[in-house]
């Protein structure tokens, strides 16, 4: 189920970041494509929030890049609002030595609302 998860996932950020003109296109796409996932609001939300920002250039889905794949993050901490609330900070202000020596880039144009949403995504690939 988490595979499935992950390759619907990655087949909808694909499809968000295609290079198509016609957006009209990329939406009616997007939404088949994501007609097998679950249908989260908040979650889908979140997908695209990551796919917009600069996310995908440290993390991958499921394998290790310069940060944590989402899977492992999400296999790592318990989806509450404590954790949920500590993440997001640390997509906002950054951080490091949670993951080993390479810190983790601040993002302090994310909104606190954004950057939790994110996390509920990440949060979701369990």
């Amino acid at each position: 189920m988490k595979k499935a998860l992950a390759i619907v996932t990655g087949l909808a950020f694909i499809v968000a970041c295609s290079n198509s003109t016609d957006t009209k296109d990329t939406k009616e796409e997007a939404s088949t494509t994501t007609a097998a996932a679950p249908a989260d609001p908040e979650v889908e939300k979140g997908l695209e929030l990551v796919g917009k920002s600069d996310c995908f250039q440290c993390h991958k889905i499921v394998d290790a890049a310069i940060g944590p794949s989402y899977e492992a993050v999400a296999a790592k901490y318990p989806d509450n609002d404590a954790v949920v609330d500590s993440l997001a900070g640390k997509i906002i202000t950054g951080g490091a030595g949670n993951w080993g020596s390479v810190p983790m880039t601040p993002h302090p144009d994310v909104s606190r609302e954004d950057a939790r949403t994110m996390v509920k995504y990440v949060l979701s690939l369990k």
